[in-house]
């Protein structure tokens, strides 16, 4: 969940290899949540929350000034396993955790965690007690392979499928289950990040597109407007 709101906001590597653990507090107005392949664990209201993974970006307005959040946010492909739900059906979803897990179970977590001293530390450290589950071995595959840029020409999902033994239908319906979306959206998602943290340190867009495989700036800023709703420069401030 990358967020895009002006408010103080603080992470740090989470118990969990791989998730962080965040904080925010609200001042009030518009927010842009962008999409990351990530899904996140939020209390929020004293409640906790499943944010799944995005499409698009989530927007909305913030809650009174002041007002306390704390989540934990797994890695790309981690969550489904802990929640015991395939990511798909949470795409662009947020639900409460309740929905997935029995009242009893999800009511013991967040008590657990309201009654500590902090919030965000007994999130972290009672999450990481109930994540036993191995990762994905398929899922860490395909991750790795996009963020080494594998799957940024036209036969890099074929290519890929051939190098873990499955069929490109079969690597489909298995990413769908530990990202929410296929390996080429996995790839357009986490390479529009990983392009737009490069422009924030002043590089300019033509260059950046150029870098993270785009054809030109011109198509770096339809992919980033089709998934955020609006241009770079925008994002960028």
């Amino acid at each position: 969940m990358t967020v895009l709101i002006e408010e103080p906001y603080r992470e740090r590597q989470a118990l969990i290899p791989g998730a962080q653990v965040w904080t925010r507090t609200a001042l009030g107005g518009e927010f842009r949540i962008l999409p990351d392949g990530c899904m996140d664990l939020l209390l929020t209201d004293d409640e906790l929350m499943v944010a799944g993974p995005d499409s698009q970006a989530w927007t909305g307005v913030s809650d009174d000034r002041g007002t306390q959040y704390a989540g934990l946010r797994f890695a790309p492909g981690s969550a489904p396993d802990f929640l015991g739900v395939p990511a798909r059906e949470l795409l662009n979803q947020r639900v409460p955790l309740s929905d997935l897990w029995s009242p009893t179970k999800s009511r013991q977590l967040r008590d657990r965690i309201l009654t500590a001293p902090n919030a965000s530390e007994a999130l972290d450290f009672e999450v990481a007690k109930l994540a036993a589950t191995p990762a994905d071995g398929l899922a860490l595959q395909v991750l790795r392979s996009v963020r080494a840029g594998l799957l940024r020409g036209t036969a890099g999902v074929s290519r890929l499928a051939g190098t873990v033994g499955l069929s490109e239908r079969q690597l489909h319906r298995r990413c769908l289950d530990a990202f929410g979306y296929g390996p080429k959206m996995l790839d357009r998602v986490l390479w529009m990040n990983v392009a737009l943290d490069q422009a924030r340190t002043g590089i300019s867009l033509a260059d950046v597109a150029i870098r993270h495989g785009y054809a030109d700036q011109a198509h770096f800023t339809r992919d980033v407007k089709a998934l955020t709703g609006v241009p770079p420069r925008i994002l960028l401030g």
